[in-house]
């Protein structure tokens, strides 16, 4: 038997960071579809939150799912749900790239709270400022695409 609990955190943009998702009930509706519709595909999303340009969402890693299919699954079936509900005047896109770090354990609340909160958290920091102190903080860089 195995056992194990993997959790990652993601957050993502809109295409060109454009505020497709501009209004609380945009937002809610997004959310509660991804969260439900990977649920019933086997991805665990613990948490999710974002503001009008990007989202964050916390996932429980499957032994079979990879950083790169969930995410494939998550942007590409929840771009296309949104431009057939038609939740956006514009045809809806998310940006190709995307953070991913992993969670400890003893890390799940803080992370949990700090997604729960991106309401807030966005009165009084911008997308863009919160992107160079994950990269600033976690010294990341940017990885090619596997597809090149």
């Amino acid at each position: 038997m195995r056992f194990i609990k993997v959790y990652i955190h993601f957050v993502w943009s809109t295409k060109n960071r454009y505020p497709f998702l501009d209004t609380l009930q945009k937002r809610e509706s997004v959310w509660n579809h991804i969260k439900d519709n990977n649920r019933k595909k086997g991805i665990f999303i613990d948490s999710i939150n974002g503001f009008s340009d990007h989202c964050h969402c916390l996932v429980s890693l499957g032994i079979e799912q990879t950083i790169g299919n969930v995410m494939h699954q998550i942007k590409g079936e929840s771009s296309h749900w949104i431009n057939k509900q038609g939740i956006c005047e514009r045809k809806f896109a998310w940006q190709d790239d995307y953070y991913a770090a992993s969670v400890g354990t003893n890390d799940l609340h803080p992370a949990r709270q700090y997604i729960w909160d991106q309401e807030k958290h966005h009165t009084k920091k911008t997308f863009q400022q919160e992107s160079v102190k994950f990269i600033r903080k976690f010294g990341l860089k940017k990885l090619p695409d596997p597809s090149w």
